[in-house]
């Protein structure tokens, strides 16, 4: 059900041209992601995806969105390389999956890893029961912390965005400011020579 309704909600975001639409819909891709996440036992992902990809994400875009309009332009040339270029990547990634184990089997090399230490050793080394916390904050740490700064980079980076914008608004805005002489530029007293 949740990839039927994925694939449902990827179709909507190509055919539509609203910006604002496409950005809700990206939302509901996000949340649902974080769904099948859930359902595939990942919780952690499914947190950082609903975070992240549902929740930060969507109010950036909504925050870009406010500076360049509702309407995506038409494009002027035909998407035939794209298209191209997309169909030859998800042949080379099909091709990639054809050697991997089958999903789900226990035996798998990502399940012997370092899970096994994490599961057993966690709570001695670390001293959090919770083994999910334990990997993002301290095993996985720098790279949570990474995560964290590019999330807060993009918010840093829409803001500045968004407060140009604003100050071009009033910029643009008539009868704010300063006025200028009514002849041209040159004042209408004249001064003796």
């Amino acid at each position: 059900m949740l990839l039927t309704l994925l694939a449902a909600t990827a179709f909507g975001l190509v055919r539509v041209r609203n910006l604002f639409a496409v950005v809700m819909l990206a939302g509901v891709y996000s949340l649902l992601s974080a769904g099948l996440f859930t359902v595939m036992d990942a919780v952690d992902v499914a947190f950082t995806e609903a975070a992240v990809g549902a929740g930060i994400s969507t109010v950036l875009f909504l925050g870009a969105l406010a500076l360049c309009g509702t309407r995506e332009s038409k494009p002027v040339h035909t998407p035939i390389l794209p298209l191209f270029v997309v169909c030859l990547t998800g042949i080379a990634l099909v091709y990639g999956t054809m050697d991997m184990p089958p999903f789900g089997d226990a035996s798998n090399p990502v399940h012997h890893h370092v899970a096994d230490h994490y599961l057993e050793e966690s709570e001695h080394e670390i001293g959090i029961p919770n083994v999910v916390t334990s990997v993002l904050a301290s095993y996985r740490g720098y790279d949570t912390m990474g995560e964290t700064t590019v999330v807060f980079a993009a918010a840093v980076g829409v803001m500045i965005l968004l407060a140009r914008g604003r100050r071009r608004t009033r910029e643009d805005a008539p009868g704010e400011g300063s006025a200028s002489p009514p002849t041209g530029g040159r004042s209408t007293r004249e001064t003796p020579r």
